[in-house]
């Protein structure tokens, strides 16, 4: 089995891995959400929102021990306004605090609307022909969506896991399924980006 390191190869599982989310309130840290393993007990990310530093648009997926891994920020300008997409980037973070891009997220203007595509594009430029690596297919609010590759294949999956759903009418705790050898840190930046753009947890 192959691995996809896109953050780094640590965090890439040679089996498909269960983790849990859980939302904060706004007050810590500009809100943002934190990653668990399975049993809840261990933290494996955080994601800042943009309240963290007073800076709209741009959050910060941290590591369990608190170290910054990844910037996910969004693209201003001219051209940016006039574009029908909102471009977001993801800059991994050295213990230097060296940003190199990682990714490219377009959020089409009416993200609102179902089953609109929101595509990933690995950096630097993968040989893809359609010009984007990633895709996101169902509605990331109903905690019911999936990230697909090029191909269609499933490599991180969210949703609500059945018994919490009955207990709770919100959707502050969910799990994400991330197929083996993809890298976990990727995967919740993506999702970092859709909780803001939703008006989810990160949102100011």
């Amino acid at each position: 089995m192959s691995m996809m390191p896109v953050i780094n190869k640590l965090y890439c599982s040679s089996s498909q891995t269960v983790l849990g989310v859980r939302r904060r309130p706004h007050v810590v840290n500009g809100g943002g959400f934190v990653v668990t393993d399975c049993s809840g007990q261990r933290v494996v990310f955080r994601v800042d929102g943009c309240g963290i530093h007073g800076t709209k648009e741009q959050l910060i997926l941290r590591d369990g021990e608190g170290d910054a891994l990844l910037l996910v920020r969004r693209k201003e300008g001219m051209v940016e306004a006039l574009s029908i997409y909102k471009k977001w980037k993801g800059y991994s973070l050295n213990y230097e605090g060296l940003q190199t891009l990682v990714f490219s997220l377009k959020e089409p203007n009416s993200c609102f609307v179902k089953n609109n595509g929101i595509r990933i594009s690995i950096e630097p430029r993968a040989t893809s022909n359609k010009g984007w690596d990633f895709e996101i297919r169902g509605y990331f609010p109903d905690r019911n969506c999936s990230i697909v590759d090029i191909r269609g294949n499933v490599i991180a999956q969210v949703g609500v896991n059945k018994e919490v759903e009955k207990l709770m009418e919100s959707k502050d705790l969910y799990n994400v399924v991330v197929k083996p050898g993809m890298d976990q840190a990727f995967v919740f930046g993506v999702i970092a980006v859709l909780d803001y753009i939703y008006g989810e947890s990160t949102y100011c």
